[in-house]
């Protein structure tokens, strides 16, 4: 072969690996989730929401239930052929409930259903069903509040507010104390509850997602939006 013809079979090469590297890539990642965030309160002149008084503050006193619309997920950096991307797969197959009284939210847990945790990939899900999260076995994680989340305001309507909350996730066998920030807004009728945690693989006895072509770090994201309604 002249250096010529090597020097284009080379190139060819090249553009074959870069662009089925590429192609691998979103076979895998397909069309990455944005994270998850509440949703715009749109108010009205005058208005504030069902049943709140000029002021725009209503008592939320009583026990609110998780209801539709309400997602639990996970979100893991990955680096597939050098490139990075990200893997996200999500459940709305949540159930729990809050308590309050006045500005303190007294109680509080929730419960995704793992094995109804999907991504935009089967193959992806078939490893997080099976050796990754042993959902046979496992099939829930639950997170149940351990401390009252102290608010200094009972927030108008639309008003965000972020406190700090820790209880005990138990996930994968294995139960353990977390902290982490939450930002609630009253919507009307709802309260909707946006929040994440940082998961450690280790910490939870779950296997590192890495396998074939991708590899991902040690860690990963619990990522939440819940939508409670009064009960």
């Amino acid at each position: 072969m002249t250096r010529k013809k090597w020097l284009v079979a080379a190139a060819v090469a090249v553009v074959v690996v870069v662009v089925g590297g590429f192609i691998a890539i979103k076979l895998v990642e397909g069309s990455s989730k944005s994270k998850l965030v509440l949703p715009t309160v749109t108010t009205v002149a005058g208005h504030t929401g069902a049943g709140s008084s000029g002021s725009g503050v209503v008592s939320v006193d009583g026990v609110w239930k998780i209801s539709s619309g309400s997602t639990v997920g996970y979100r893991v950096q990955e680096v597939l052929f050098g490139v990075a991307a990200t893997a996200v797969g999500r459940t709305s197959a949540v159930t729990g409930s809050i308590t309050i009284s006045g500005t303190t939210v007294t109680a509080g847990a929730f419960t995704a259903d793992l094995t109804q945790v999907t991504s935009d990939r089967s193959e992806r899900d078939g490893q997080f069903q099976g050796r990754i999260m042993d959902t046979a076995d496992y099939p829930d994680a639950t997170f149940t509040l351990i401390q009252p989340i102290q608010m200094n305001t009972l927030p108008a309507n639309g008003v965000r507010v972020t406190e700090n909350a820790t209880g005990n996730l138990n996930m994968h066998g294995v139960t353990k104390s977390v902290t982490f920030q939450v930002t609630a807004q009253r919507n009307g009728s709802a309260i909707n509850v946006q929040g994440s945690i940082p998961i450690t693989f280790a910490d939870w006895n779950i296997s590192n997602p890495s396998g074939g072509p991708a590899t991902t770090g040690n860690t990963g994201t619990l990522e939440f939006l819940l939508n409670f309604t009064r009960s």
